[in-house]
């Protein structure tokens, strides 16, 4: 299983052509791509999209595009003379004004917004084979990373599951002490109450079954662990991270039960350490893909 945190880089560099994809995913509901690339590369946001999905199921995914090309070419420039005019008289005129020398050069009036335009077109489908590659090796190596941490966050989840398991055992052992001390304490007030009085053995016992109906957890035990069981099928099977997710919104629920129905101590104490790492496991599920 992968992490859905993780960072990715490729570059391509040939003949004065510059390409660097880097690709940065956050843990995210769905798939959410966000592009930063250059204007000149919008066309190629689907073949970058349909490229990450390959690899990405769901995630914040952010993607940095830069480049460059450094190759010979000829430069087809238009030049606005009236603008240029424009800028020039309006140099002299401020000189005259305020008697200032005017020290406006051809290279200043140059760099002036809209005097000289650069109508050079370049043409970007040449990239496009250069473009998919080079996103698929960004992605290849965002997975690498991925894959570590997610072995990680498996490792951890299993380890804890562990210790869930331990805990539903020992609240499992508890469970039938807990109506035996409650007939025990009951007899016990009922004859220091009544003293050397007769009372009915009929209706304690009566009170005891429904004590004991009333708090038992037998069900709730026993789907803990069957979740138990399914938490390690779906790891072992690679699934994904929303049905855990899913998974341990059912762990959250019998555990409240247990806690609802607890009317002991130790139980109860049993039952919040299950609740501490259940929400430990959820918090790490959060980041699995």
């Amino acid at each position: 299983m992968r992490s859905m945190t993780g960072y990715g880089r490729a570059d391509y560099s040939c003949d004065g052509i510059n390409l660097t994809v880097e690709i940065k995913t956050v843990n995210n509901r769905n798939f959410d791509l966000n592009c930063k690339i250059p204007k000149a590369f919008i066309a190629f946001e689907d073949l970058i999209r349909k490229t990450v999905q390959t690899y990405v199921v769901r995630g914040r995914i952010d993607l940095f595009l830069t480049f460059s090309d450094t190759r010979e070419k000829q430069t087809d420039l238009d030049v606005n003379l009236d603008k240029a005019m424009g800028y020039y008289n309006a140099s002299k005129l401020i000189s005259q004004k305020l008697a200032l020398d005017n020290d406006v050069t051809v290279s200043m009036i140059m760099r002036s917004p809209d005097v000289v335009t650069d109508n050079s077109v370049m043409n970007v489908e040449e990239f496009a084979e250069v473009l998919k590659e080079t996103v698929k090796e960004a992605c290849e190596k965002l997975n690498q990373m991925r894959n570590i941490e997610g072995e990680k966050l498996v490792a951890d989840m299993l380890g804890r599951m562990d210790k869930i398991k331990d805990l539903a055992d020992k609240v499992k052992q508890r469970a039938p002490m807990v109506a035996n001390e409650y007939k025990e304490k009951l007899k016990t007030r009922i004859q220091e109450f009544l003293k050397d009085v007769k009372y009915d053995e009929t209706r304690l016992l009566n009170e005891v079954a429904f004590y004991t109906d009333r708090v038992n957890i037998d069900e709730e035990l026993t789907r803990l662990n069957s979740h138990v069981s399914q938490f390690r099928e779906i790891v072992g099977a690679n699934g994904s991270g929303k049905k855990l997710d899913f998974l341990m919104q059912e762990f959250n629920r019998e555990t409240n039960t247990i806690c609802s129905k607890s009317n002991d101590i130790q139980v109860t104490r049993y039952a919040l350490e299950l609740k501490n790492e259940i929400e430990k496991v959820r918090e790490q599920v959060q980041n699995l893909e």
